[in-house]
């Protein structure tokens, strides 16, 4: 069992990261305020992990009510974040009772934005089940909803009072939602850790086949890395926005498809081919450096060729994204392996990286 800290002051919170975590009375009473428990989940964790976890809890003197939503990305919305709502009102829940996400992104961004605008805010906990959600959105307290005209607009910086991450749910997880998350571990290699880039490249295999010591050692060094920036640059004005690798050019994508046609990492996979291009075309990685990533994304089982639509089409996605200064687009890009920054590039060079990528490769079907 590993103890990672997130360190923001009154708001510091643990992450504990082990097979098994979830069995733990010690982080459950460490995490949960004294009450009742709103456990939120979706019909495919459900069924798997909901109810022992509820009956476990029970056991230890918590009253559980489970909130079941619909799966997928295309439930992130108004209308499902209601759901939950209806049933915090239903149940009387009070401010100091606790909100627990048990899922992936999805859940954990829904309920963690109830939780944020409940009576003005209730206690909440992230149980991430799915690999994406273990590495990178479970761990920073961002919370949102999706607009038709752009991922993540509407929702609230609310940090979790703790993260219980089991890798023993990954077992369950399909190899396409396995894959989608290794983008988001890939990403820490290339904006922050280069030896750990190289590490992953030596361990992708290990990583494919789930092997648990490779897994750990993913998940840990992911979280390490996404702790400090978070600590250094909690509501993203500087430092953390490089956690924005490839989200760009992948937002755009998913924005364009229709959220849920591609899985978030798939087309940040997507996307972080497409800056790394960027990159190298603005002098920061050399063209060596810029196909080992390309490479480590396909070995993933990732996207590396985006949609055929006009680039014309992806700007105006693109013009959209929250990091847009005074109407400009800002990239995150790499200075080099390990070190990245965000600049605002021009349309035009933008529009030779979209055509590039489309012309080189066919469609990638996920």
């Amino acid at each position: 069992m590993k103890m990672l800290k997130v360190s923001l002051g009154d708001r510091s919170y643990p992450i504990w990261i082990g097979s098994g975590v979830n069995r733990l009375q010690s982080c459950w009473q460490e995490a949960l305020a004294p009450g009742r428990v709103a456990l939120v989940t979706n019909d495919c964790v459900g069924p798997l992990y909901a109810e022992a976890i509820a009956q476990q809890l029970r056991e230890w003197k918590f009253s559980v009510v489970v909130i079941q939503l619909p799966d997928g990305e295309q439930t992130k919305d108004w209308q499902h974040l209601n759901l939950i709502f209806d049933q915090l009102m239903a149940h009387r829940f009070e401010r100091g009772e606790t909100l627990v996400a048990l899922g992936g992104g999805v859940i954990g961004d829904m309920a963690g934005f109830a939780a944020a605008c409940y009576q003005r805010g209730m206690r909440f906990v992230q149980v991430p089940t799915t690999l994406l959600a273990q590495v990178d959105s479970s761990v920073g307290g961002k919370t949102a909803i999706n607009h038709p005209l752009g991922k993540n607009m509407i929702g609230a910086f609310y940090q979790p009072a703790a993260v219980l991450i089991d890798t023993d749910t990954l077992a369950t997880l399909a190899p396409r939602e396995f894959s989608a998350g290794l983008a988001e571990v890939i990403k820490y290699g290339c904006i922050l850790d280069a030896e750990f880039f190289s590490w992953l490249e030596q361990s992708i295999d290990a990583l494919l086949a789930r092997d648990p010591a490779a897994l750990t050692t993913a998940i840990t060094r992911s979280c390490e890395l996404k702790a400090q920036v978070v600590a250094a640059d909690e509501r993203e004005s500087g430092l953390r926005a490089i956690l924005n690798f490839g989200h760009t050019f992948g937002h755009a994508i998913e924005a364009g498809l229709g959220y849920g046609s591609w899985l978030h990492g798939e087309a940040v996979g997507c996307g972080m081919v497409l800056a790394a291009d960027l990159s190298h075309r603005l002098g920061g990685i050399t063209a060596e450096q810029q196909q080992r990533i390309v490479r480590l994304v396909a070995r993933a089982g990732l996207p590396v060729a985006p949609p055929k639509w006009p680039a014309a089409r992806y700007l105006d996605l693109m013009s959209h994204d929250k990091k847009a200064q005074s109407g400009r687009i800002r990239y995150v890009v790499l200075r080099s392996m390990g070190a990245a920054e965000t600049s605002a590039v021009e349309s035009e060079l933008i529009t030779k990286v979209i055509e590039k990528a489309i012309a080189s490769g066919s469609d990638s079907g996920a």
